[in-house]
């Protein structure tokens, strides 16, 4: 289990912060990276484009070794719906065929296939919430030779019940259908492999359990989807040559690989070297070791709920490093803002208090998330 990581967040004492799913805090060493690149730009004259080009190929390499994927693997982006835009450009459905979605999944993964849908005259099919049993079961009865697209996260982001995405990965070559996942609210916190699920696409926002910055993320493609469409013409996915004096031969190729995607500006040497100095530290980490000892956050957090006579999903139908709680009378009103009052900071997700820790709570954040929790109605 790894200790308590405090020391390396800025987190007064008296801040219980369960809220990394939405935004997580900057570590020191992150925040210096990026105060180091601002300063880069008061100078310009500083700017190094070789060092710049390292950056971004050092970013690729980190996250490309918490998915098990290489470096020429990954595309830079700005967000996760950049990267699931480029998804949806890339893949077809036709009439009569169906793209799988969650109930109420998150927009940015269910608006691309909404306008594929209306474009292919495909049937978008929205898996319901099962009272029980978790959702890959209905998400497998669902995948047959009709799905075109499956695209998921592999926790719901409203509360962190689970997707096997292993399984689903199975069925969805067993069908031919192309499997897209957002998993923005799990790789830094989760152990992921690409060789065991088999993505045709892969989206990661860097600013939640990434411990990065805003504006910047990463998009694992498979080789079967590296000769497709890019959503921009920017020169950095034209040609990694830094050379200015032969940037007007427009025929320059789009080099190998997944950099064909990347977003404008990727070379941003203010982001950069931030996400590389998060990902250093999930790596040392490392995110079995970081998702094993957040269950044991959230597994005390729920055993205290249950007995407050609050709801939580069974233990192995969720995430080890966040969870919903529902009220059995319905979320009390304001409760959100009233945690906030007391310096206790969780997200309300459609019906769901949503409760995600990281290493920098301790068992004291925990005693006042209850203490407060108590005089709830």
């Amino acid at each position: 289990m790894i200790p308590c990581q405090r020391h390396l967040f800025e987190l007064p004492d008296d801040v219980a912060y369960f809220n990394c799913s939405a935004y997580s805090p900057l570590m020191h060493e992150v925040a210096a990276a990026g105060r180091r690149g601002i300063e880069v730009k008061v100078r310009p004259w500083e700017i190094s484009a070789g060092t710049v080009y390292d950056d971004l190929e050092q970013a690729r390499g980190l996250f490309g070794q918490l998915i098990g994927a290489e470096a020429d693997d990954i595309a830079a982006i700005p967000a996760a719906s950049y990267g699931l835009a480029t998804a949806a450009a890339n893949l077809s459905a036709e009439p009569g065929q169906r793209l799988i979605v969650l109930e109420d999944q998150f927009p940015s993964n269910v608006q691309p296939w909404r306008q594929l849908a209306q474009r292919s005259g495909a049937e978008l099919v929205s898996i319901a919430r099962p009272a029980s049993g978790g959702w890959t079961e209905p998400l497998l009865q669902a995948i047959d030779a009709a799905a075109a697209v499956v695209a998921l996260p592999n926790f719901h982001w409203c509360d962190g019940t689970v997707v096997d995405l292993a399984a689903v990965g199975r069925r969805c070559r067993q069908v031919g259908a192309a499997l897209v996942l957002d998993l923005t609210q799990s790789i830094g916190a989760a152990p992921f492999s690409v060789a065991e699920v088999e993505p045709d696409f892969l989206v990661a926002a860097g600013y939640k359990w990434l411990l990065g910055p805003y504006s910047l993320g990463f998009m694992y493609v498979a080789p079967k989807r590296r000769e497709g469409i890019a959503l921009e013409y920017n020169r950095i996915a034209r040609s990694l040559e830094p050379a200015f004096n032969r940037l007007s031969r427009y025929e320059l190729p789009f080099p190998l690989a997944a950099r064909r995607y990347d977003v404008g500006e990727a070379t941003n040497f203010v982001l950069l070297p931030m996400a590389v100095a998060a990902m250093r530290q999930l790596l040392d980490w490392q995110p079995a070791e970081t998702q094993a000892t957040l269950r044991g956050f959230t597994d005390a957090i729920a055993e205290r709920a249950e007995a407050l006579g609050l709801v939580v999903p069974p233990r192995h139908e969720r995430a080890g490093h966040f969870l919903g709680i529902r009220f059995p009378g319905g979320p009390p009103e304001n409760f959100v803002s009233r945690l906030a009052a007391e310096n206790v900071y969780v997200s309300q997700r459609a019906d769901a208090m949503r409760l995600s820790p990281h290493l920098y709570n301790n068992e004291a954040d925990i005693e006042r998330l209850f203490r407060i929790l108590k005089t709830l109605p």
